[in-house]
Order: structure tokens, then C-alpha cells, then sequence
């Protein structure tokens, strides 16, 4: 016998076990006798009822005699398989569990074991030896057990979970006239395995005080049926009729694998029709872990990213962490705060947060105090420049694996002080890599930028620079560090990013800025980015560059509309979108690979692996040299020239 441990492996199942269950639980004894004399005698009956009623028939509709004998041992090997069956339901875990909560699956379970125990000893009387199971328990006796035990058994069990959720329904009120009226009409679309969770969670949790009144959904065949005595009315397309009808002002879209295009014109239709559109989690949120099914939240920007679900091999990446010490430089960020929250999921031994901001190392270290991590938590203070505090850091903790995060990402504030950018994103980087190789780690990942793709500003121009000196690193002999670079582009909610910015000038009654009614970009939510980081931290092969799938890019434009009529308001009507002109060193659109540069697969469908020419190692100290006496140069102009230089695919503004 097993039990689960408090660290969820599964051990031995010991007798402290037994002390501590019954100690801490004093009516299970008490509910462990109820039951078995309930359900036990409902089984003697079972084969009583069997053993007499086919007796009866045989003898014609005469009440048949038999010796008292006779009767007390049928009565006696009843009781005891009786035993014997209950004992495997309770091995199984059936017997222990909540009658309230009964399912099919559960009586299918039932079913299985109880026809295999009746199965197992009608084959064994046929066994040579043991024909006294024959003499106790003619074989009729065992056919017919097998179909009348897990009946009764079943419907005792069914009859308790409907006579629970009667007195459930009485006491919620849920069917109370007065009640209802004051909850909130809702239609679900999506009368499948979701949109019974979610009817069944509202009807479950009157404080939600929203009422489930009818289902939409596209396939025909439903029409005109019900699920939870709520009616199916068939498509949406005639949303206003059946509003009329139902008198419901919600719509939840329950369908995780709809395609966005579906999602789309459902929100669309729903906001024409003056309805609040709630939506389930997709599958890309589903499978990262992150929530469930009943967990209906408000329509937002990432549920119109058109992206396949995201598919992780969640057991290579933790593999890759467990037991060992992580490193996250800029950890208060808003995609190094995301990587130390999964890392801290995979168990590792020591997690250290690298922030030079003491604001925000505060507010990720209490977040994942507040998630139950405080034993691995290390957080340091510390700015990449300083290589010296840095080395210090590796020295005391000896990280194996580092995921290099922190950054001077704002494109206007670098393009007006690029000689930062160069000092932060570029020397900055090329220090950590020296000391990482120093102290064998075994991988570092730099997080790097779709605008380091033929760059057009400062800030890509730095991230570039990275990369190649990561790729020219990771040449150097004797190195015995695996280095990686991943490219990905906006991140939906990030610091600084557009979604928050346009947020705020919602709040303040408009208008939006847009640079260009043209310009267009990749957008990714921040738990599927990090996500594909760490899975490119287990394929990455060394002095490799990689992209994340991005799908589709989106234009800013259509972004500010979404999100004003996301806040129940009309584009152009009830806010205004103002047009302001491209920005320095902005480009109307992202590219996905840099002159000279190809893709190969990584072994991941959202991965991509770049191929290209590095840097011979031998002329990285000659760059470095170049590089800080290019940031010492007080005139940006002559910085984004001598950056050119080395950067031949940069086409820098200049003022």
C-alpha cells in the first residue's frame, strides 16, 4: 500500500499514517461501519433476492422449500463476498468518496469491479478443486449477482447524490423566483463538455449571481435539446430574437478550441447586440497550468492572438531545473518576473533574483513568498554592469543555469541616449557570458528582441550587438557553457508595451495615440513567451539564435479599437484615435530573420533555429575595446554611425 508524501511522490503507506488519518478524522470509523452495513446488506439482498427469485421460477411461481441449512450457508457466503466486494471498492477509493458527488465515471468503476469479482468466481468454479464455490453459489446465482449488485449499488449511491442536491437546491434557492430576479441572465455559446462545466458552476454558486437561461451552439444536431434543463437554441446568428426570448445580457464563450476567426465575430455580434462577453481559458492557458475550464474571466486582447495552443515538453524542462540553482537577471521585470515564477514551479534548488530596482525585487519576491516559495528564494541586488558584484554572486552560488532578462527596452528613451543602451544591453551582456563561462554554467539564455532584426533604433542596434558577441563566446576554446539567444516580439501587458499605455488613455477619456494607421506588430502573452524560453533552454544547442512562433502580426490600429470597445465603448465615437507619425528609429513593420541570416528546425514546431556566419572569437576583444569607447561618446549621432559600423544591416536615424 501506498500514500502520497507531502512532497507528491508516492510512498509506503506506514502505520504513523493510520494514527494520524484517525486522529485528525474521529467519525471515519463511525462512517466506515454505516457504510458497510448499509451497502454490505444492500448486497446480501442482492444474492438472497437472486438465489430465491430463480428458485420461484424454477419451481413454477411455488415458494420453494429449503432446509434451514441450506438457507444459512447462502446467508453466510453472501455476507461474505459481500465483504470481499466491498473490500475492493474501498482498495479502489470508491467507497471513501463524497456520495454527493457521484458521476458516471464512478458507476462505470463500480460496474467493472463488481461484474470482475462475480466474473473471476464463476471461472473459478470451473476449476478443478474448486467445485465447493459451485455448492455455495450455484453459477445462476453469480450471473445474476453480477447484473443486480451493481445496480442496487448504484442506484443507492444515485439516489443519495439526488436527494443532496434537492436539499441543495432548497437551500441556495436556486429555482427561487425572488432570487432569480436579481441575477444576471447569462447565455453560454458551446453546449459541450465547457459549457457544462461553466452551467453547472453557476447553478452550483449562487454568489456568482449569474443564472445560465440558454446555450448556443453551431452544431445542428443539438438544436432543440437541453443540458441541465437549460435549452439549446442552435446558432448565434439570431442572437437578437432569442435575446428578446431569454431576456439574458451576458454571453460566455465556452469553447476553448474555437478558432479566434469564430471568436471574433461572436464577441463582434454579442457587443452589437448590447451584451457583456465573458470567455472561458483557452488551450494555450489550459495546458500551461495557469487555470481552468469553470474560471470564466472578461474577453481580453490575447484571446484575439491567432495562434495554435501552445505544446511544452514540460518534463525536459523539469529535468533541465529541478535541483539545480537558477539565476534571473532583471527579475522584477515583466518577463524575468514570469520566468521565476515557472522556474520556481520546477523545483529548483536555490532561484536568484538578480534586480537592480529595489521596488520591483520587492514585489516579485513577496508574489512568490505569496506562492509557497520562500525556502528557495534568493534575492540580490545587483546592476549587470557591475561585473564585479556580479562575479561575486556566481562565486557564493554557483548557478547552473542563467536566464539572462534585464534590459533597456524602451525604444524613444534609448534612441535619444544610445550610448545606455550599448552599455546595459550589449557590454553588460558580454560581461555576464564571460562570467558564466568562468564558472561552468551549464546553460545562458539571453532574452533578445525582434528589433534586433536589421534594427532601425538604438535599442535593437544593442541587442544585436549581444547576439553576436554571445555567438562569438561561445566559440572560445575550452568554453563549457551552452549560450542561446531568443528573439520574440511585444509582450501583451509588459512595462512600457503599448497595451498599457493605450489602457491609461482609455481611463482619461482618449484619444489613443497611433504612430500609423499602417504599422504592425508580433504580439505574445507573457506566460507563453517565457514558456517557449525555457523549452528553447532544453534544445538550444550552443552559440544558437532562436525565434518564437509569433503567428500573425497585428496592426496597432485594430488594437486600439479592440481595446477601447473592450471597455464597453465605440472607437472613433466615444474615443477618439489620433494619428501622431512615426517615432525615431520606429519601423511600420518587424521582420523575422536579419540579412544573411536562415532557419532551420529546432525539434520544436514553435521554435526556429537561425543559421549564420558568428564572429570569428578573435576579434570579440577588439569589438568590446570598440564598444566602450563608443559608449564614453557624449553625441548620439556619432554612436549610431560607429554602431553601422559593426552593425552593417542597422540603418540608424539620425537627427
Amino acid at each position: 500500500m501506498r500514500e502520497i508524501s507531502e512532497s507528491g511522490k508516492i510512498g509506503a503507506f506506514t502505520p504513523l499514517m493510520i494514527n494520524r488519518h484517525f486522529r485528525w478524522q474521529p467519525g471515519f470509523l463511525l462512517r466506515f461501519f454505516i457504510r458497510s452495513v448499509f451497502f454490505g446488506g444492500a448486497l446480501v439482498f442482492a444474492y438472497m433476492f437472486s438465489h430465491e427469485f430463480i428458485s420461484w421460477v424454477q419451481n413454477g411461481g411455488a415458494i420453494p422449500y429449503e432446509p434451514v441449512q441450506s438457507r444459512e450457508t447462502t446467508l453466510s457466503a453472501a455476507i461474505l463476498i459481500a465483504l470481499v466486494q466491498l473490500a475492493v471498492l474501498a482498495k479502489a477509493g470508491l467507497y471513501s468518496a463524497l456520495l454527493r458527488y457521484f458521476k458516471i465515471t464512478d458507476a462505470i468503476h463500480i460496474c467493472l469491479l463488481l461484474v470482475s469479482v462475480s466474473a473471476l468466481l464463476l471461472v473459478a468454479s470451473y476449476v478443478p478443486g474448486f467445485g465447493e464455490i459451485e455448492s455455495l453459489f450455484p453459477r445462476r446465482v453469480l450471473c445474476t449477482d453480477a447484473l443486480l449488485s451493481p445496480l442496487l449499488f448504484c442506484a443507492l449511491r444515485l439516489g443519495i447524490r439526488v436527494l443532496w442536491e434537492r436539499k441543495s437546491e432548497h437551500s441556495d434557492g436556486r429555482k427561487s423566483s425572488l432570487r432569480r430576479k436579481s441575477f444576471t441572465r447569462v447565455a453560454i455559446f458551446g453546449a459541450g463538455d465547457a459549457g457544462s462545466e461553466i452551467c453547472a458552476t453557476l447553478f452550483a454558486r449562487p454568489h456568482l449571481r449569474k443564472l445560465p437561461v440558454v446555450f448556443f451552439d453551431d452544431a445542428p444536431g443539438k438544436e432543440g435539446f437541453s443540458l441541465a434543463d437549460v435549452p439549446i437554441v442552435g446558432k448565434f446568428e439570431n442572437v437578437e430574437y432569442w435575446k428578446s426570448v431569454y431576456n439574458f445580457s451576458e454571453l460566455i464563450i465556452a469553447i476553448p478550441t474555437a478558432k479566434i476567426s469564430r471568436v471574433r465575430e461572436l464577441r463582434e455580434a454579442a457587443i452589437a447586440a448590447g451584451l457583456t462577453v465573458s470567455i472561458v481559458p483557452g488551450m494555450e492557458e489550459l495546458s500551461l497550468g495557469h487555470t481552468s475550464v469553470s474560471a470564466i474571466r472578461q474577453f481580453e486582447l490575447q484571446d484575439l492572438l491567432d495562434r495554435p495552443p501552445l505544446d511544452l515538453d514540460d518534463t525536459s524542462i523539469t529535468q533541465m531545473l529541478c535541483g539545480k540553482t537558477v539565476l534571473v537577471t532583471g527579475a522584477g521585470g515583466s518577463i524575468g518576473s514570469e520566468i521565476c515564477r515557472q522556474v520556481a514551479h520546477c523545483a529548483p534548488a536555490r532561484l536568484l533574483l538578480v534586480e537592480q530596482c529595489e521596488v520591483l525585487m520587492f514585489q516579485i519576491e513577496q508574489d512568490l513568498i505569496a506562492r509557497g516559495f520562500n525556502e528557495c528564494i534568493v534575492p540580490v541586488i545587483a546592476d549587470i554592469v557591475d561585473t564585479a558584484r556580479i562575479d561575486e554572486v556566481f562565486e557564493k552560488y554557483r548557478p547552473d543555469v542563467v536566464f539572462h532578462a534585464a534590459a533597456h527596452k524602451h525604444v524613444p528613451l534609448m534612441e535619444r541616449q544610445p550610448g545606455e543602451a550599448i552599455k546595459n544591453n550589449s557590454l553588460g551582456s558580454i560581461g555576464l557570458f564571460e562570467i558564466a563561462s568562468k564558472y561552468c554554467v551549464e546553460a545562458c539564455v539571453l532574452i533578445s528582441t525582434d528589433k534586433a532584426i536589421n534594427p532601425t533604433n538604438a535599442m535593437g542596434a544593442s541587442k544585436r550587438l549581444a547576439e553576436i558577441m554571445l555567438q562569438s563566446f561561445a566559440q572560445k576554446p575550452g568554453n563549457k557553457t551552452r549560450f542561446m539567444a531568443v528573439r520574440f516580439g511585444n509582450v501583451l501587458g509588459s512595462s512600457g508595451s503599448v497595451i498599457p499605455t493605450f489602457k491609461k488613455q482609455i481611463e482619461k477619456g482618449g484619444p489613443l495615440t497611433v504612430t500609423s494607421p499602417d504599422i504592425k506588430r508580433y504580439f505574445m502573452t507573457i506566460p507563453e513567451a517565457v514558456g517557449l524560453v525555457l523549452q528553447t533552454g532544453t534544445i538550444g544547442k550552443n552559440g544558437s539564435i532562436y525565434v518564437l512562433d509569433m503567428g500573425e502580426p497585428v496592426k496597432i490600429i485594430d488594437v486600439a479599437r479592440h481595446l477601447i470597445r473592450l471597455s464597453g465603448l465605440q472607437p472613433d465615437i466615444d474615443i477618439e484615435i489620433k494619428i501622431t507619425g512615426l517615432r525615431p528609429g520606429e519601423k511600420l513593420f518587424e521582420e523575422l530573420k536579419s540579412t544573411g541570416e536562415d532557419y532551420e528546425p529546432s525539434g520544436h514546431p514553435r521554435i526556429a533555429r537561425f543559421k549564420c556566419e558568428p564572429l570569428p572569437h578573435e576579434k570579440l576583444e577588439a569589438l568590446k575595446d570598440f564598444l566602450k569607447e563608443v559608449a564614453k561618446n557624449p553625441v548620439r549621432n556619432e554612436i549610431k554611425k560607429a554602431i553601422q559600423r559593426v552593425v552593417p544591416e542597422y540603418v540608424p536615424f539620425l537627427d
